[in-house]
């Protein structure tokens, strides 16, 4: 066994052992760090957590290009205790934008609208990302031809199969990154910060 595979499979087993998940898809991949620059993303880190009214309007403006949108939910980040990020989202999504419940949301959601609340949700509870795959799917299904769409689903459905093969996140990650068909609406340099981490799983194939 390389000295590579060997800190490999010691990464894979401390992971098992965890029972927080501390490195995971949703919590190892701050690709937030290529967007710093975006003014956006800068008043995110400030906000410790916790989402506001500015970022909300700036991830519900359908002018503002979906890869810093993500950027700034990946800047506010997550907490192992949990967070509520989504459901303020929801609060105001209902009040300027007229959804009655999280149902409706789903029903007629913008697609840019769909995928925040499905990675806002994910980010909140990282242990139990079933709602927040569902959400994402249907953003994809919405824009299926974005590669920031793509990931970020891949992101949240790689955190789901974290219980049952560390392979399969790998071929998550792996079969976005073939697909040559996506636009490019994501930095390179978030999509390296993203590989690096998801990378590590191909030696489980």
């Amino acid at each position: 066994m390389t000295l590579r595979k060997f800190a490999v499979s010691m990464f894979v087993s401390a992971i098992l052992a965890s029972s927080a998940l501390a490195d995971s898809p949703i919590t190892s991949t701050n690709f937030s760090e290529a967007y710093k620059d975006e003014p956006i993303v800068a008043e995110a880190i400030a906000a410790k957590g916790v989402i506001n009214d500015r970022l909300m309007e700036y991830l519900v403006n359908e002018y503002n290009p979906v890869g810093v949108k993500m950027a700034v939910i990946n800047a506010i980040g997550w907490q192992i205790s949990g967070r509520k990020n989504s459901e303020l989202f929801l609060v105001y999504l209902k009040k300027n934008r007229g959804y009655s419940s999280a149902d409706r949301l789903y029903k007629k959601g913008k697609a840019d609208e769909l995928l925040s609340y499905a990675y806002l949700k994910a980010m909140d509870n990282y242990f139990n990302v079933d709602e927040a795959l569902r959400f994402a799917e249907r953003a994809v299904k919405k824009n299926d031809e974005s590669r920031t769409f793509h990931l970020i689903r891949g992101l949240i459905k790689a955190q789901k199969m974290m219980d049952e093969s560390f392979c399969s996140v790998y071929q998550i990650a792996d079969g976005i990154r073939k697909n040559e068909e996506l636009k490019n609406d994501i930095r390179t340099a978030a999509v390296d910060i993203i590989y690096e981490y998801l990378d590590i799983y191909g030696d489980s194939c």
